[in-house]
């Protein structure tokens, strides 16, 4: 049973299919500029002769970065900017992404190598049922208003753009108006200051010391929120509810 699947970088002729290494468990792939048969050869100058090598083990992989000044990147196409740094030298670095993007910086390019492990495993089942229930970490509605405003300033990274820039206060409006045809500017900034109460980026208006307002809170929110999942892509759904719900 094969474990993970490596996809290499596209080829100057932009062939319409990749050939595909398919490793299982235990096994290793080492990729370069000049590697032995049997491994993954990327034809770029800027790329090591051993560039580094990847190893299956059952639901994740390790990345080892065998050049001695390059740092590479393994993105997670799907997780909105989250990324590892591999730095030149390290050994086995584990990888906790389902799909991964190896970004390897090759004289001015950026190659990418796509990697496919399976499906991870999740513990089942629910806290215990004696004592109290755990208080969560973060307590939000998604069918409040608030809810939609973090989902549309967290949108344009949602859809795989993950340094894309963030919504101004106009589009966010513009884009709340299939849900919430009365959303403003003043509206919406009213829900942004209540989320980075609710959130806790602020201290709320009553124990608040006096001073400048918070920086970069649509940042500072956005930031947040996906890092810890608060908003993943199927939520988005909230921003195109079906005609004749409305937020509330």
């Amino acid at each position: 049973m094969y474990s993970i699947i490596v996809v290499p970088p596209p080829t100057t002729e932009d062939e319409p299919t990749r050939p595909q290494h398919r490793l299982a468990p235990g096994e290793r792939l080492v990729f370069g500029r000049s590697v032995p048969e049997g491994g993954l050869r990327i034809g770029h100058d800027g790329v090591s002769r051993r560039a580094g090598e990847i190893a299956a083990h059952g639901t994740f992989w390790t990345l080892s970065n065998l050049s001695a000044h390059q740092t590479y990147v393994v993105e997670n196409p799907e997780g909105a900017g989250e990324h590892i740094k591999v730095a030149p030298g390290r050994l086995d670095a584990p990888v906790p992404f389902e799909f991964s993007r190896i970004v390897l910086p090759a004289a001015g390019d950026l190659l990418p190598v796509e990697v496919w492990a399976p499906r991870h495993d999740y513990l089942r089942g629910e806290d215990g049922t004696d004592g109290e229930p755990t208080a969560p970490a973060f307590s939000v509605d998604r069918t409040k208003r608030y809810f939609a405003v973090l989902a549309a300033l967290c949108e344009p990274r949602l859809r795989g753009a993950p340094h894309a820039p963030l919504p101004t206060m106009d589009q966010v409006v513009e884009r709340l108006r299939p849900t919430w045809p009365a959303a403003s500017r003043t509206s919406v900034q009213w829900n942004i200051d209540y989320l980075a109460v609710k959130l806790r980026l602020k201290p709320g208006p009553e124990t608040a010391e006096p001073g400048p307002r918070l920086n970069g809170k649509k940042e500072s929110l956005v930031s947040l929120a996906l890092r810890f999942d608060l908003v993943r892509e199927d939520d988005l759904v909230v921003l195109t509810a079906p005609s004749g719900r409305a937020l509330r």
